[in-house]
């Protein structure tokens, strides 16, 4: 089954909100074999809606919409497509009935305008909105299917996910078993990614891979397809080994963990936690650390120590050693590492210290970061990075090296 993806809406063209339901769309398409080759945004506009539906009929089987179906009078989605297949619009009942029941439990007055949002294509099977009070709907006619969601994502991610992609599979001639794996790398860039697996990439049929880069990282999404599950995964293991073979050493994780959720898994293991010093990064190491469920028992604390004399006053650096190497140095994220974990009582010491850009500091050029490692009462190791970026991805990515270097730490 080939897909295409029409998202509604004059804000998406007017660049005020991102098209995340399209990529979200997608990816969830993917993993149930359906192909998507293409993604059209069309404004609120009949006119226009009527030419995009009328476009996507002739090269596409699964048609999807999002946006359009709430109760102002630029909804036109339903309408315009109802029109277009001559089908009449009919009251959902039980939909009209959620509509009113969350004007009740808010206390509010329904208007006239909010029974439209439960008016749909007479014959369709309705998908229930569990987030909000416009349903979705799917409508078969002749070989097409159309798919009407609602824009606004926390309604249709849940209602794509629980009735969306049942009522798909049931459309679809071959259900085969459609099996994912996500492998998550760091420390290597994208192109030298695709430059050791070259030749896998160019010959792969089944299963499917699909590098990505995003966020400083990189991603290999494998996925397989056969009549049995246990094939599949048997498929997408032998992949997997050949890709090991070559650039293992930078796998940190599978799916949707990351470099933080790694960590924390091994600091609980092995009963230890963390302490920081941040300068270069200004907490965002301690902000990622303590948004993970169970923080209080891996991280004792950090200190944002941006100046100089927050480093001596409160981490207790040698003036010395500021006045002779500087703040941006091996010797300071040394010391500021032993006694961030000597302070605040914690196994691990973890310090940052560095220029984010885009000035030079003391010398050192735009991404220049020196990170140490304070570990079970040994001196601090550092390790000095030359990041390319911004300012702000010279923080993320200086952040993400902190993650892995300690996951390097604790499995070593």
């Amino acid at each position: 089954m080939n897909a295409e993806i029409i998202a509604v809406g004059s804000e998406l063209l007017l660049g005020q909100i991102n098209n995340t339901n399209a990529r979200y769309l997608s990816a969830q398409l993917a993993g149930i074999g359906v192909n998507v080759y293409y993604h059209t945004v069309v404004g609120d506009n009949p006119d226009r809606v009527k030419k995009a539906l009328e476009i996507a009929d002739k090269r596409s089987e699964l048609i999807i919409f999002t946006g359009g179906l709430g109760p102002t009078k630029d909804d036109l989605t339903k309408e315009t497509i109802a029109k277009h297949l001559g089908v009449e619009l009919a009251m959902d009942e039980d939909a009209m009935s959620s509509i009113e029941a969350y004007f009740s439990r808010n206390n509010r007055v329904m208007t006239d305008n909010n029974k439209k949002q439960a008016l749909v294509l007479k014959g369709s099977q309705v998908l229930k909105n569990d987030n909000g009070m416009a349903p979705g709907m799917l409508y078969s006619k002749d070989s097409h299917h159309y798919m009407l969601l609602p824009g606004p994502p926390f309604e249709m991610e849940p209602m794509f996910a629980a009735y969306g992609i049942p009522a798909i599979m049931a459309k679809m001639e071959q259900q085969a078993k459609i099996v994912s794996r996500v492998l998550r790398f760091f420390g290597i860039g994208e192109a030298a990614l695709e430059t050791r697996l070259e030749d896998l990439i160019e010959s792969q049929s089944n299963p499917t891979i699909a590098p990505l880069a995003s966020e400083s990282e990189v991603t290999i999404r494998l996925t397989a397809m056969h009549e049995s599950e246990a094939a599949a995964i048997s498929l997408i293991d032998e992949m997997e080994a050949k890709i090991m073979e070559r650039v293992g050493h930078h796998l940190y994780g599978y799916d949707d963990t990351s470099l933080m959720l790694e960590l924390s898994k091994l600091l609980k293991a092995k009963g230890m936690a963390v302490a920081a010093a941040e300068s270069l990064t200004g907490g965002m190491f301690q902000q990622e650390m303590t948004s993970l469920p169970g923080a209080s028992g891996l991280f004792k604390g950090g200190v944002v120590c941006y100046t100089n004399e927050a480093k001596i006053n409160m981490l207790q650096v040698k003036k010395e050693t500021i006045d002779e190497y500087g703040a941006v140095s091996e010797q300071c994220a040394r010391e500021l590492a032993e006694n961030a974990a000597r302070l605040l009582g914690a196994d691990i010491g973890i310090s940052f210290t560095g220029v984010a850009g885009p000035d030079e500091l003391e010398g050192h050029p735009a991404g220049t970061v020196f990170i140490g490692i304070h570990m079970n009462g040994k001196p601090a190791r550092v390790e000095k990075l030359l990041l390319s970026g911004s300012r702000g991805i010279n923080r993320t990515r200086a952040v993400k090296y902190g993650c892995h270097l300690l996951i390097n730490s604790l499995k070593g």
